[in-house]
């Protein structure tokens, strides 16, 4: 079959067409992305603990002798000065024992008169020969004895006045009845707690703390919150953390001091302690736009409409979100989604921007 002329002449100019060189390089389109922008933030979030109010120092009272209470003198939240009378047991018999202990010391101090007695009749019949030397020593050495026993007799009385005192239990220092253990009528026994009593000048905040939070409590700067005035902070400073977690929660009592406690800041009040760290702000990102090509961690920072590789070290990793140092300024805007299907230079464009941290 025979080809007409002008078909063969189109064929020949096509193929003339295709050898005379390469092709024209078609411009690359911009890839569309998702960006986020940067904020900052401190490293650390504020941590809060709750807690309750309690006084620096606290003291179980008793009587210091046995028998049964015939008085009580101050009620649950009386204010109390130190040496002022709380409560009396029946001194009706610690009283005898008192009187049986004079008695036993009038004997003794009667006794020991004879035995003097004797022992000087018994020295000068020794100088004049009429009795041995053993008869004077028996003698003296009984008299010797008889002094001591005056001696313990005296202790023993001054021991029975000392208990008939501390039937009458007293105020060790000034402070508020924060707990009634015994009531009147009620026999105790000696050092059984019957009141307890607290100090309110130096108020505290007893929280409890996780192990996982111990690290950071003494550097961390702290304030107090009381639930009865929640807009009014008060300042704290971290006192005492318990050596020994507790068996029961397996967490550590931390006390922190309220110096500046205000007169409202009734102890037993609950309240919040916020702990916050002091380190530098950084910059927070959603997780997914860490990137890794071998030589560290990095970000797509865009500027204009190409992007830029940004080295970063990663503060705090989480699932949505992470926390990042580096060269990086508020607001700049970073590729928050697929970092991996991007080259440096890449032409981008943006079709949305994320405000927030993360992509939820």
């Amino acid at each position: 079959m025979r080809v007409p002329f002008p078909a063969l002449a189109a064929l020949a100019l096509l193929a003339g067409c295709r050898d005379s060189g390469p092709q024209a390089a078609v411009p690359e389109a911009p890839k569309p992305i998702q960006v986020a922008e940067i904020h900052f933030a401190p490293a650390e979030q504020p941590r809060a603990f709750a807690g309750v109010v309690r006084a620096r120092r606290e003291a179980d009272i008793a009587f210091r002798a046995n028998g049964r209470i015939a008085a009580r003198l101050v009620d649950l939240g009386a204010t109390v000065t130190a040496g002022q009378d709380l409560a009396r047991i029946d001194p009706a018999d610690i009283a005898l024992s008192v009187r049986g202990a004079e008695a036993d010391l009038a004997a003794a101090e009667a006794e020991a008169r004879r035995a003097l007695a004797e022992a000087a009749r018994s020295r000068t019949l020794l100088a004049a020969g009429h009795v041995a030397a053993a008869f004077d020593e028996q003698r003296q050495t009984t008299a010797r004895g008889a002094e001591e026993r005056v001696a313990s007799a005296r202790a023993a009385l001054e021991l029975a006045r000392n208990r008939l005192d501390h039937t009458i239990l007293r105020a060790p220092s000034d402070g508020v009845v924060t707990a009634v253990l015994a009531e009147v009528g009620q026999v105790v026994g000696e050092g059984q707690v019957v009141m307890r009593m607290a100090d309110p000048a130096e108020r505290e905040l007893l929280v409890q703390v996780p192990e996982g939070a111990l690290p950071d409590l003494a550097a961390a700067r702290a304030d107090a919150r009381l639930w009865a005035r929640p807009d009014e902070p008060i300042a704290a400073r971290l006192r005492e953390v318990a050596p020994q977690a507790d068996a029961t929660l397996r967490t550590y009592a931390v006390r922190f001091t309220l110096p500046d406690a205000p007169g409202w800041a009734a102890l037993g009040m609950t309240g919040t302690v916020r702990l916050r760290a002091e380190t530098t702000p950084v910059a927070l990102l959603p997780a997914s736009a860490l990137h890794d090509r071998g030589q560290g961690p990095m970000v797509w920072k865009v500027e204009g409409s190409r992007v830029v590789a940004v080295p970063v070290e990663v503060a705090r990793l989480g699932e949505a979100q992470v926390a990042l140092r580096g060269a990086l300024a508020e607001g700049d805007k970073i590729v928050a989604l697929g970092p991996q299907l991007l080259d440096p230079g890449s032409a981008v464009r943006v079709v949305q921007t994320r405000a927030a941290a993360t992509l939820r």
